[in-house]
């Protein structure tokens, strides 16, 4: 036989811990602090907040592509010259490397990948100490505008250099006089020093010395009992 299921109490009996009573004016309800955190966090930002922060991001990505002007200047001021000679064979003229065993080709790649990861440090640093707070907007404007800013010096760094016709500049200086070459980037891989390097020291800068997001005070539930008076 089993024993008799114990019936259960009256409601008069029940404590006042079991039955729900409504929060007292004034008072937050279980679990509204998280929400009122949430709404502020990172997945809860309002939209004027997102805009703002496209907004300087797209500032930031602009201001950092202007300096490719001055990487490409000294780039093209840097970059070792690559010599080269004209001559004629059989009424045509021919250029040819002045040193076939020379790297100057070489160093002028690396010298636009070590400017480039010069540039993508001071970036880097210049935002982070003007704008300590990180977010993915300012990630990809910086990484954006060190991308355009590779982009310009390059192009500034042709430009500023010899002559790309190098038949006609052969024929101008003469046959057998050594000239240099015009600037030509052989690595297209070096364009992505600078925002790399950007990217990377951001990164590191806001997990080291970034701001840090308080921790959520989370209600009591309401299957806890509330502290004694």
């Amino acid at each position: 036989m089993t024993a008799p299921l114990n019936p259960p109490p009256p409601p008069h009996e029940r404590s006042a811990q079991d039955s729900w009573q409504p929060p007292a004016a004034g008072a937050q309800a279980p679990g509204s602090q998280y929400a009122e955190y949430a709404g502020h966090g990172w997945y809860g930002q309002d939209g004027p907040g997102m805009r703002t922060e496209v907004r300087e991001a797209g500032v930031i990505a602009v201001a950092v592509a202007l300096g490719g002007a001055l990487l490409g200047v000294l780039w093209w001021w840097l970059a070792p010259h690559v010599p080269l000679v004209g001559d004629v064979a059989e009424g045509n003229w021919v250029v040819y490397l002045k040193d076939t065993e020379g790297e100057q080709a070489v160093g002028v790649d690396g010298t636009f990948t070590l400017l480039g990861l010069a540039f993508g440090v001071v970036s880097a640093l210049v935002v982070f100490l003007l704008r300590r707070r990180g977010g993915v907007p300012l990630v990809v404007g910086l990484a954006v505008g060190g991308l355009l800013g590779s982009l310009l010096a390059w192009r500034v760094g042709v430009w500023l250099g010899p002559a790309e016709d190098v038949v006609a500049h052969a024929r101008e200086v003469g046959r057998g006089v050594s000239f240099s070459a015009p600037l030509k980037l052989g690595a297209k891989g070096a364009l992505l020093a600078w925002p790399l390097a950007g990217l990377v020291l951001h990164l590191g800068l806001m997990a080291l010395f970034g701001p840090r997001d308080p921790e959520p005070e989370f209600g009591h539930s309401p299957y806890e009992a509330p502290p004694a008076a």
